[in-house]
């Protein structure tokens, strides 16, 4: 009996990950363009939390020019779809990508890897197994 073999297609890592450095750097360019009162804000469990709704009162005018604004809709879905892939990895997990693309101010990877004591070669194996599970979850994964 001849067995059927199933083979996966192969990811171009180099590309997958720039797809997903792009897409970080999107958000990070896009909280610069949303007001700060439907910003994400970061726990101390390094989790992005979306703003609560508040009981603020909108005229139906206001409504319908609020509704209009396609382009800040955009922007604040795909902020909200970065924020429900983070917050599906592990914790130490967020914490670098967080620390590392998601917050205002840049920093460099060495950086990261000091605060968080690890050695720079487990920071970099950590941070390449988080791209493939961000690519995943954001369907960026780019194949050969």
């Amino acid at each position: 009996m001849s067995q059927l073999q199933f083979k996966l297609p192969e990811i171009d890592r180099e590309l997958t990950k720039k797809a997903v450095e792009s897409a970080l750097e999107k958000y990070r360019f896009y909280l610069l363009t949303i007001p700060e009162e439907k910003l994400p804000r970061i726990t101390a469990s390094y989790s992005l939390i979306p703003p609560s709704n508040t009981n603020e009162f909108h005229s139906s005018t206001e409504e319908v020019v609020i509704d209009r604004i396609d382009g800040e809709r955009e922007r604040i879905e795909y902020i909200e779809r970065i924020r429900r892939a983070v917050n599906r990895l592990g914790i130490r997990e967020r914490e670098l990508i967080i620390k590392r693309y998601l917050e205002e101010d840049e920093v460099f990877d060495y950086e990261i890897y000091n605060e968080l004591g690890m050695s720079e070669r487990k920071y970099y194996r950590l941070k390449a197994r988080i791209f493939y599970k961000v690519a995943f979850i954001l369907k960026l994964e780019v194949y050969k």
